[in-house]
């Protein structure tokens, strides 16, 4: 049975033919495992604590900063100096206290993502760092859970999406196949902020996507250039010599 104002809070989605009752209920029945807080992460976790995925588990064990406040719209004036993790828990609850979100705010290792994605349905990638994503995908290729990766910096964004649970779909590693390159970062680069609400958007549209059996973006990277306001499409095929999922 739906919980007291179920079909009112959901029911611009409810409405639609590809989600209904029964999509809306395996978004509240769902477990997602969000890293990182910033740019992308707000977005992301926003938009979907108000989706009414059920069960949140949100990582990020840096501080708020005034700098973050330009585009890290989870966070507030108010939350200066705070844990992201909890600020943005806070305004998750805040948002829709329907949902359970839980904070990790210390700095996680390959244990910790192992631990978390084999309950997780989702993994959904918001940090700014290679060696990281590198990690996640190694997780998420061994527990089998699909995840959501996107990227913005100055005036460019990425996002894409793999799912080892298809056997044609790609890994990180066929995208970028130097683990150890290095990444430039906002505080380096800059970025605009709007950039990271757009392609975080776009990740929170594919995790609804994938967690009612929809997902579009495994084998497709979409990059996005905001001065020209013009979006790529870019396939990406599984790399049969990848180190990290390819056979040969």
């Amino acid at each position: 049975m739906n919980a007291p104002g179920f079909n009112e809070r959901y029911s611009r989605q409810i409405r639609l033919p590809r989600i209904g009752e029964k999509g809306q209920r395996k978004l509240v029945d769902s477990r997602i495992f969000i890293v990182g807080m910033g740019g992308l992460g707000s977005p992301v976790a926003l938009y979907l604590a108000a989706a009414g995925v059920g069960h949140m588990t949100i990582a990020d064990f840096d501080l708020v900063d005034e700098s973050n406040l330009q585009r890290q719209i989870i966070h507030t004036q108010n939350d200066i100096g705070g844990l992201k993790a909890e600020s943005a828990a806070h305004s998750l609850r805040q948002i829709n206290p329907a949902i359970q979100v839980e904070t990790l705010d210390y700095s996680l290792d390959q244990d910790d993502f192992t631990e978390q994605c084999a309950t997780a349905d989702l993994l959904i990638d918001c940090t700014d760092n290679f060696p990281t994503r590198f990690a996640l995908n190694e997780v998420a290729l061994k527990s089998g859970i699909p995840w959501v990766s996107g990227a913005a910096i100055r005036w460019e964004g990425q996002v894409t999406a793999f799912d080892p649970r298809h056997e044609s779909s790609p890994c990180y590693q066929c995208l970028y196949p130097n683990p150890s390159m290095d990444s430039a970062t906002c505080e380096m680069e800059g970025v605009v902020a709007p950039l990271v609400g757009i392609i975080g958007t776009m990740q929170a549209m594919e995790a609804v996507n994938i967690l009612i059996g929809e997902g579009q973006l495994h084998g497709i990277v979409w990059l996005f250039d905001a001065q020209s306001m013009e979006w790529q499409k870019m396939v990406l095929p599984k790399n049969p010599r990848c180190p990290a999922c390819g056979h040969a």
